[in-house]
Formats: structure tokens, C-alpha cells, sequence
């Protein structure tokens, strides 16, 4: 099955990741008992050339193009349910936690205080469902431009997508950018839970974006957004490292572990706009009691500290002193 024009497919009962790079667009073609694959010539852009990434997968759950991407779920062997986004792996169902905590509760026990929340992105609900551990808050807004994300989420991603229905949730289905512009000075914190740097995500890393993010945040409101792989998108961090500097009073990056992601390992720009605020240690610590009773699995508040220590080539590609 050829996914969202990429050439991620399934084969033999297994799913794989390739670099869009490595093997551009491909047609599979039967010479006997030995299969052929061919490029057809197209050109695409890729991050991660030489490698691939393989799920063994037991069924296909869903599978579905929207006004904007290609949409897969599968049961896989042993990683649970995977939501893939144009041959691209989001998440599972066995190390989601990983990346949703870090994404989540990095902004939100920065922040001393943080009452409103808005999410872009994040149609899985992964971020909703961690943002609202939170007793402080008491309104999320969120805006996904894709709803299919969203409704196969809800059928297949049952543990992440269990606070759609809670009622400090506004769901709003469209346009981030749009979204932004119409809501200044109104959020403590806001979480760009988005897919890769390419499709409708892409401009979701680009400087105007930022600065719009920049205008909707209250004095002292604090950003978190995905930020890709140190090792394979150096090019893209010290641009958002730029941009990041540029624009707010204060920035950190900070990686985790995510096995399911290319190299398993995630980055996450951190951002505020008050410059006194030390984004690497936690506004508000949390007890062993507290991490328990919020059913964490990953984040706790020494691992906020641990997560923004930074590999020497980290840190030369943010170029951070």
C-alpha cells in the first residue's frame, strides 16, 4: 500500500519509515519470483537519508486521506496502535507518554500559574490529556485543521483521546495561524503539538508563526513546541534557535527518549517571554505522591532539570555557549 505519495508502504506484514530522500516515489513491480522496486523520478525532500524504520504489523485499523494528509492506523506487534501521518510515525500506544509528558508538562510546571491553555495540533489528544492533569487550569482551547486526526483518534487511540469530552475543552477545527491571529494577550500557555516539517505543518516553523504565538501569549506566558531531532535536523535547529532567541526574553531546548521516533531521540524548544524566568527548573515541583496520583510515566521534576543538559553537539547546532 503506497501512503500519502511517499514511500512509506507496507510489505510482508511489515510497516516501514524511509527517507522520502532515499526513495523518492516507488512502484513495485513483479519480475518472477523477485520483486523490483523502481523510482518513478519524483523528487523529495527527506531528513533522515540511510535509514528506515520497521513496525511489524498485525492489522490495519483505518486507513484514509483528508483534505490535507494521509491518514494510517495500525495494530502493530509490539508497539500497540500506530497513528502515521503521511508515511511519517506520530505516535503509539506503548511509548506516547514519552513525548506527550515532555511536550506538555515542560510548559506547564515552567509557568507558576498557568490558567488558560491552547493547544495547535494535537488532533491524537495525547497533549489534552496531559494539559488537564494539571487543577490550575481552567480553560483549553485547541486547534487541529485536521478532523479526521481527530475522529480516528477517538476510535483507535482510545487511551490518548479520552478528554475530548471534558468541558474546559474548546475545540476549534481549522487553521492555526488564522486562530492566532484573532486571540492576542490571552494564553499562560500555548503547545504546538505538530507533525513533521513538511505537508500542512510546515509553516508552523517559521518565524511568522512564532511571532504570532509571541502576541497571543500574556507577560510572563510560556511556549513549547516540537523540535525535531538534534541528530538529523541541525539545519532546522539552528534556525528555530535563532528565531526562538530573536523573539522571546527567554528560550531553552530540552530532548527526551521516544523509541518509536527516527534515532529516539526528541527535542522540544522551550520559550517565555519573561526574561527571569529559568525555564529549565520547574516553577512548581511535584512530589513522588503528586506524579503518581497524575499517572506519569515520564516527566517528573527531575527529569525537567535533566532534560535540558545538552550534549556538547546539541549544543553547537543551537548554537548555545
Amino acid at each position: 500500500i503506497q501512503l500519502g505519495g511517499n514511500m512509506d508502504y507496507l510489505e510482508k506484514g511489515w510497516f516501514t519509515e524511509f527517507s522520502p530522500d532515499d526513495l523518492q516515489k516507488f512502484q513495485q513491480t513483479e519480475n518472477g519470483d523477485e520483486k523490483q522496486l523502481k523510482s518513478d523520478g519524483i523528487e523529495m525532500g527527506g531528513a533522515w537519508s540511510g535509514q528506515a524504520f520497521s513496525l511489524q504489523v498485525n492489522k490495519i485499523l483505518f486507513h484514509e486521506k483528508s483534505k490535507f494528509q494521509d491518514i494510517l492506523v495500525f495494530e502493530s506487534r509490539s508497539y500497540g496502535n500506530v497513528l502515521v501521518l503521511d508515511g511519517i510515525i506520530q505516535c503509539t500506544e506503548r511509548d506516547e507518554f514519552a513525548y506527550q509528558e515532555m511536550l506538555a508538562h515542560l510548559p506547564m510546571f515552567a509557568h507558576p500559574n498557568p490558567k488558560k491553555v491552547l493547544i495547535i495540533g494535537g488532533g491524537d489528544g495525547g497533549i489534552l490529556r496531559e494539559v488537564l492533569k494539571h487543577e490550575c487550569v481552567e480553560s483549553v482551547s485547541m486547534c487541529e485543521i485536521d478532523e479526521m486526526v481527530i475522529e480516528a483518534s477517538k476510535k483507535y487511540l482510545l487511551h490518548m483521546s479520552i478528554a475530548f469530552d471534558n468541558p474546559k475543552l474548546k475545540l476549534f477545527i481549522g487553521d492555526g495561524f488564522e486562530f492566532l491571529k484573532e486571540h492576542k494577550n490571552e494564553f499562560d500557555v500555548i503547545i504546538t503539538d505538530s507533525s513533521d516539517p513538511i505537508g500542512p505543518a510546515e509553516s508552523l516553523f517559521g518565524r511568522s508563526y512564532y511571532e504570532l504565538i509571541k502576541d497571543s501569549l500574556k507577560h510572563g506566558g510560556i511556549l513549547a513546541s516540537q523540535g525535531e531531532c538534534p541528530w538529523l535536523d541541525r539545519v532546522l535547529l539552528c534556525k528555530l534557535s535563532a528565531i526562538c532567541g530573536q523573539l522571546f526574553a527567554s528560550w531553552a531546548y530540552a530532548i527526551s527518549s521516544v523509541p518509536t521516533y527516527t534515532t529516539g531521540l526528541m527535542g522540544y524548544f522551550v520559550c517565555s517571554k519573561d526574561e527571569k524566568r529559568d525555564l529549565s527548573v520547574p516553577a512548581r515541583e511535584i512530589s513522588d505522591t503528586e506524579v503518581e496520583k497524575m499517572n506519569l510515566r515520564y516527566y517528573n521534576s527531575a527529569v525537567h532539570r535533566a532534560a535540558f543538559t545538552l550534549p556538547q553537539f546539541v549544543k553547537a547546532a543551537l548554537d548555545v555557549a
